[in-house]
């Protein structure tokens, strides 16, 4: 036991500084506590809790939160693209900059404040236990949420900045427009007319995580001062979502394709055999 914990200070050893008295930075044990804590409640609680009761009307709640979020992660792309990614930041090998310069302090709180997002998102699957959409709480749904902030906290303790934050920078400005997506849909049914382009979404989804992957396992092949540990770390993570993802797509879209598909040669199969039948009698008609 005295090995563990003597490995684990030494790898702390090795954490930034500069977060060390940050809310939620000192031990990982308070996030995975939450992520857990996560999980049963939408698993298990939440649907007790609402076992005997109507489901809530939270309209105007989930429009307000939906435009928030797309605010926040838009926030969130300004200031990584600002401080590194639009800027002066090297797709190729990005080191981490553990100073206190104006850049790499605004790198490493908008780093953090990604990380304390990734608990307001737990808001997505608290709205389906409210309504009662149990059938909206997929696995897929409950792995991608309930692992991130855990995810996400190890990469803010070590490295705050640099080649790691790509992910995030992405991840946001997807999620610039899978809330948007989501907000219109809140609004109401009327907006639906708009919302066709949710396969496209997914399939945006998908594109990010073969990004995330690329970027990040090219360090393999390139002397970076960067700890490749987090890079396999954060690639791994882009290969089990783009499976995740890439199966949902499949059940999701493949099917309704089949489906239409199958609608329109039905109905032309039909729309045949009922002219035929009109010809049919129209001949003996004739005939007769």
């Amino acid at each position: 036991m005295s090995l563990i914990f003597n490995s684990y200070n030494s790898i702390m050893e090795l954490s930034d500084k500069r977060l060390a008295d940050w809310p939620l930075m000192s031990s990982p044990l308070s996030t995975m506590t939450i992520c857990l804590s996560y999980v049963y409640f939408v698993k298990y609680l939440g649907p007790k809790l609402m076992k005997n009761r109507p489901p809530f009307e939270l309209r105007g709640l989930m429009i307000a939160y939906n435009f928030l979020m797309v605010l926040i992660s838009a926030l969130i792309v300004y200031f990584y693209g600002v401080s590194g990614w639009l800027t002066n930041y090297s797709y190729k090998c990005q080191p981490v900059d553990y100073s206190n310069s104006p850049d790499a302090l605004i790198m490493a709180k908008t780093s953090y404040f990604y990380y304390i997002v990734k608990y307001i998102e737990f808001c997505d699957t608290l709205f389906f236990v409210l309504r009662k959409k149990y059938d909206h709480i997929s696995t897929l749904h409950v792995i991608h949420h309930g692992i991130m902030p855990f995810s996400v906290w190890w990469g803010v303790k070590f490295v705050p900045g640099g080649h790691a934050t790509f992910f995030s920078f992405l991840n946001s400005f997807i999620h610039v427009i899978m809330y948007t997506y989501y907000g219109l849909a809140a609004i109401g049914p009327h907006m639906n007319k708009y919302l066709g382009w949710k396969k496209y979404l997914t399939a945006m989804q998908m594109v990010q995580f073969v990004l995330i992957f690329i970027h990040s396992f090219q360090l393999i092949f390139r002397n970076c001062n960067f700890p490749k540990a987090f890079m396999v770390w954060i690639g791994c993570h882009g290969i089990l979502f783009w499976f995740l993802f890439s199966d949902f797509y499949k059940r999701t879209y493949s099917k309704k394709d089949r489906s239409t598909s199958s609608s329109f040669t039905n109905g032309a199969v039909k729309s045949s055999t009922d002219k035929i039948e009109q010809l049919k009698h129209a001949i003996e008609k004739r005939l007769n």
